[in-house]
């Protein structure tokens, strides 16, 4: 995987696009070569708690891919459309990796704020949504694993973590809870 990281690095489309961004909410950072430099710095963090050289590895290809479409997706678009940035980078992963678990992380990555924004409004959010996100991620340590250096960064509000892990924890399995939030 590390190999593959390298080669994402010097793509010139991902060094094109890394460039995009202006300072807005959730993301004062702006430019998502910024936002990857804090996720990295969450990444060493979490470090500290004894995870695998695979998992370290397979974090560090999600954090270079995740939001590197932004410059190219329609803005606003739904997780599922092919115009989303999740989609995109999801199409571009795989170019690198056959590995539906990590694409499914890549396609799915902002679904845990959607449904926390569905909560917030209404005090429920969408069941057959969730139910489509529990069915479609494997590997759970890792994608809350992701989902926390995502989440922990400047102008994100933890809260919203901490909820997702407990409705997570409801149906899966995962060593991870709300001590491993950042």
């Amino acid at each position: 995987m590390k190999e593959i990281v390298a080669q994402i690095i010097a793509d010139p489309r991902y060094q094109k696009n890394i460039e995009y961004g202006e300072p807005r909410s959730g993301h004062p950072e702006g430019k998502v070569k910024y936002h990857i430099a804090e996720l990295e710095e969450n990444l060493e963090k979490l470090v500290l708690r004894g995870i695998s050289e695979q998992q370290y590895w397979k974090l560090k290809f999600l954090i270079h891919v995740h939001d590197t479409f932004k410059a190219e997706a329609i803005p606003d678009s739904p997780i599922l459309s092919p115009e989303s940035h999740a989609s995109l980078a999801r199409q571009f992963a795989s170019e690198f990796v056959e590995d539906a678990d990590l694409l499914h992380m890549i396609q799915y990555h902002d679904e845990n704020f959607a449904l926390w924004k569905q909560f917030a409004a209404t005090g429920s959010y969408d069941p057959q949504r969730f139910k489509n996100l529990l069915e479609a991620i494997r590997d759970w340590d890792l994608f809350l694993m992701f989902i926390i250096i995502d989440g922990s960064t400047a102008g994100k509000d933890s809260t919203k973590l901490g909820w997702f892990i407990d409705e997570v924890r409801k149906h899966k399995n995962t060593v991870i809870d709300e001590s491993w939030l950042l």
